[in-house]
């Protein structure tokens, strides 16, 4: 299928964010995954380690992104680029919900703070 609806998109809620998976294996892709994500107001996202490259587009409101300790404004149409293996946690400290589109390559997983493994089910 070459196009994919958005209202055909599957939508995940984890914590405190709205994930709405666009192209991934599950809907014809061999190797990109692209989702996009909606950070909630006045919310920090949990920081977790990814093992794997993850390009981020801020679409609409405002974020701060922390890759490696290193925090950073992000505007609409401002990007971000986190290296596999970094330490990464979205923070949204406005009134307004933050859209931001997503990429990664087929086979993304991150590390939780426990240790454990989590392979996003919008990347999969």
């Amino acid at each position: 299928m070459p196009v994919i609806h958005s209202a055909d998109a599957q939508v995940h809620e984890v914590h405190n964010a709205r994930f709405t998976s666009l192209v991934r294996p599950g809907t014809g892709s061999a190797e990109l995954c692209v989702w996009q994500t909606e950070v909630e107001a006045d919310s920090v996202g949990v920081p977790h380690r990814i093992l794997g490259e993850e390009a981020f587009v801020l679409l609409s409101g405002e974020v701060t992104m922390t890759i490696d300790g290193e925090s950073a404004p992000m505007k609409p149409g401002d990007a971000a680029v986190a290296p596999a293996g970094s330490m990464i946690a979205l923070a949204n400290s406005t009134d307004e919900i933050a859209t931001l589109l997503v990429t990664v390559r087929v086979g993304f997983a991150a590390e939780l703070a426990d240790g454990s493994t989590f392979t996003p089910p919008w990347a999969s």
